[in-house]
């Protein structure tokens, strides 16, 4: 039978007891209690001291085997104190609270985020759609949400994992607390998940494909909800940038936010800019704007006709979520079309690796992705380190790129490729986000030299 954190540390001999033989602090313990859930790192341990099997531990459940775990899993009913699931490819269930809405399971390839700052700036990123977050970050809903720092209309992601209870927002630019805006949204959370193991997991055998149950009458169908998460065909092959593009053309003129001020207006630009929105985030647009552009935005199936009708002085090729060489269907046709018109480019994140394919590159899945607000890239060319902020789960092979593309920067976590440039082409595009929000500045640059293109 399930025990409860508490039944564990009475065995344990109480809080001192379990504290000295485990090697943690009474802290540790009284955030175990909080989380109803133990880290997975402490569990060896604990079975050794109380006899007790890992069908007997709370929270996080591991994959079973033929001698642990597969009562576990197997069974329904979850854990006292349990109010949803997450559910992976492979059967394994993490127990935990359930916050935000009720509803159907969300379906997604479960991530994690390294992101210190901005949740909600992570949660509307459109390139977050078709997966689940897990945030690395303990302190999510502490600064609440509001209007400013939405990057789109719409929460994109399919569902968040976090470790601790929903955070009190305590900001004065705080307009709704997280929970009620994750009610109003539609989009479901657990809490109490280890997501030190969870990211671990993810870290050293890829992103699984995941179903978040958080349902209303408290009932799980754990093999259901296991075929579920099986069957959905996940992020490669997928298009879905037409979910989260727009439907039809819009002028963009809010600049930058600043302290005290809040977003501005760009009433005098000096360039115009087409960006094709592939799930363009609002701060993209706004630094174009802030850098003297007129942005027009048009949407993810813009033709190169169509794009070129707005007679742009350059082409912003934007950020979103799914496949490119998917995307890449109609919209490189589309992007080469506008190379071939002379028309400088600039691309972030989905728009680099299009134009990684219309340049005649290829594409590929990493294993786990980069997702955080902290993460350096080299440029080559200087041997700079600038601190990113970046969310994708697809690269351009370097050795794909043809002569005469160069490329420019590179991760140093993992190596992969951060950017390119074609001099011919008069084009390049960055893996990361220069824009930030959240993250560092350092990269803001970028928007200055796109302009400078233009001549």
């Amino acid at each position: 039978m399930t025990q409860t954190v508490e039944q564990i540390i009475e065995r344990l001999g109480g809080a001192d007891q379990a504290a000295s033989k485990l090697g943690v602090g009474t802290e540790a313990l009284r955030k175990w209690r909080q989380a109803r859930s133990i880290p997975s790192r402490h569990l060896a341990a604990i079975l050794a001291l109380t006899g007790l099997t890992l069908a007997d531990m709370p929270g996080a459940v591991a994959s079973p085997s033929p001698t642990q775990g597969a009562a576990m899993l197997e069974q329904n009913s979850p854990p006292d104190g349990a109010t949803a699931a997450l559910v992976l490819n492979d059967g394994t269930v993490f127990w935990g609270c359930g916050f935000g809405a009720h509803g159907a399971a969300a379906l997604g390839e479960v991530c994690f985020s390294t992101g210190m700052t901005g949740y909600q700036e992570t949660l509307t990123d459109p390139s977050f759609a078709g997966q689940i977050i897990t945030f690395t970050f303990p302190h999510i809903g502490n600064t609440g949400v509001n209007g400013e720092d939405l990057e789109a209309a719409h929460i994109a992601a399919s569902g968040l994992v976090v470790k601790q209870d929903i955070t009190e927002p305590s900001s004065w630019r705080s307009m709704q607390n997280l929970q009620e805006w994750l009610v109003r949204e539609r989009v479901p959370g657990i809490a109490g998940v280890d997501t030190r193991a969870l990211t671990i997991r993810i870290r050293d055998g890829g992103a699984p494909n995941g179903v978040l149950s958080f349902p209303q009458d408290g009932r799980f169908d754990i093999p259901a909800l296991t075929a579920q998460a099986k069957n959905w065909p996940g992020l490669e092959g997928m298009d879905l940038a037409k979910t989260v593009s727009c439907t039809q053309s819009y002028r963009w003129n809010e600049t930058n936010w600043v302290w005290g001020v809040g977003v501005g207006k760009q009433t005098a630009p000096t360039k115009r800019v087409v960006a094709v929105d592939f799930g363009a985030k609002r701060n993209i647009l706004r630094n174009l704007a802030s850098a003297g552009c007129e942005v027009i935005v048009v949407p993810a199936t813009a033709t190169a006709d169509d794009i070129l009708a707005h007679n742009p002085d350059g082409v912003f090729l934007s950020n979103g979520p799914g496949d490119p060489a998917a995307t890449g269907v109609y919209a490189v046709p589309a992007i080469q079309g506008v190379l071939a018109s002379g028309k400088p480019v600039f691309g972030i994140c989905l728009g680099h690796q299009l134009l990684g394919i219309a340049l005649g590159g290829k594409t590929y899945k990493l294993g786990r992705g980069h997702r955080g607000a902290n993460q350096p890239v080299q440029e080559l060319a200087t041997g700079k380190v600038e601190i990113t902020s970046q969310n994708h789960g697809f690269a351009v092979d370097p050795a794909s790129l043809p002569d005469g593309v160069v490329v420019t920067h590179r991760s140093l976590f993992d190596g992969s490729n951060e950017g390119l440039a074609c001099a011919e082409k008069r084009c390049f595009s960055v893996q990361y986000h220069p824009e930030a929000s959240p993250g560092p500045s350092d990269a803001h640059h970028l928007f200055t030299r796109f302009v400078e293109m233009m001549g």
